[in-house]
């Protein structure tokens, strides 16, 4: 039986899709690319690939405003942990992840691992709706994302780094299909910058908190950045 042209072209193209997405998702999803960090022990580097989506002050009282809900939001409602004795005053870089950013996590500063927070939720909603996902991940376009409810209520890990100078939490946010988050290293760990820390699967968020006014922010909304490269803050002085 002879096959229609039509038909060929049609098999031919699913063969390519089918291909093309096996390779997307089994292949390129877990590269895993060298990051060299630069020489500048100032400089504190993007903790994941990805979009910056928001840039927010976080108050002495511990607290960023969030402009969906229309109030502020205790940080310690992103980390689910607080860290004793450290002022909250600084700053929160969220940076969105989609499937088409590289996944591993790696450490924005040298330092030591003081703490690991791991907190499981019932259920992880879903971080973006489809327009926000195209925007974001094929039209490269940031969405603010502060406030939504996956934001408070998903899966998450938080990983407290500090050295002499700086402290740093990296809460690492899971997205409603993620079912595994790899973690490379331990409380009381040294850390070199670009240091990979985890992995996380299939999209997903990290919030970077600074725990420090004495920071010049280094990137902007709508940037793309690069775990264990891409500068996004300085440190200027002494907390």
């Amino acid at each position: 039986m002879k096959i229609p042209t039509w038909l060929k072209v049609l098999l031919g193209a699913g063969a390519v899709v089918g291909g093309a997405n096996w390779f997307l998702r089994k292949v390129w999803f877990y590269r895993d690319p060298l990051r060299v960090p630069p020489s500048d022990d100032d400089l504190i580097l993007s903790p994941c690939d990805g979009k910056v989506v928001y840039i927010r002050p976080v108050s002495a009282e511990g607290t960023v405003f969030a402009e969906k809900l229309g109030r502020p939001i205790p940080i310690r409602e992103i980390t689910r942990a607080d860290w004793e004795s450290v002022s909250p005053e600084g700053w929160l870089i969220g940076i969105y992840m989609s499937p088409l950013d590289v996944h591993y996590n790696y450490a924005p500063i040298a330092g030591t691992v003081s703490r690991i927070v791991y907190t499981p939720a019932k259920t992880n909603l879903p971080m973006v709706d489809l327009w926000e996902y195209v925007s974001m991940a094929w039209l490269r376009r940031a969405v603010d994302l502060l406030g939504k409810r996956y934001h408070l209520e998903n899966e998450r890990q938080t990983v407290f780094l500090e050295n002499e100078r700086v402290r740093v939490a990296m809460v690492e946010i899971a997205d409603k299909f993620v079912n595994k988050i790899t973690t490379y290293v331990s409380e009381g760990d040294t850390v070199c910058p670009a240091q990979k820390v985890s992995f996380i699967e299939r999209g997903s968020q990290v919030d970077l908190l600074i725990f420090s006014k004495s920071v010049e922010i280094l990137t902007h909304t709508g940037a793309q950045v690069y775990g264990g490269q891409t500068p996004i803050a300085r440190l200027v002085g002494g907390e």
